[in-house]
């Protein structure tokens, strides 16, 4: 039998500020918070989640 697809996880990726309140609005709470867009970041993400970043993008 197979598994059943999770639900996408969300990532906040740089929050330190009253950005995270705003985004917390649109976005609804993260799973996951990163403090930097890093290798333990990128592998964190899984196919499907939602990556919400402070400043930027990924690169």
């Amino acid at each position: 039998m197979g598994e059943e697809p999770s639900a996408p996880s969300v990532h906040y990726v740089g929050f330190r500020d009253d950005r995270y309140w705003n985004a917390y609005r649109i976005f609804g709470g993260p799973r996951v918070i990163h403090r930097r867009w890093d290798f333990y970041a990128t592998r964190d993400v899984g196919p499907g989640d939602v990556v919400i970043f402070a400043e930027g993008d990924e690169t």
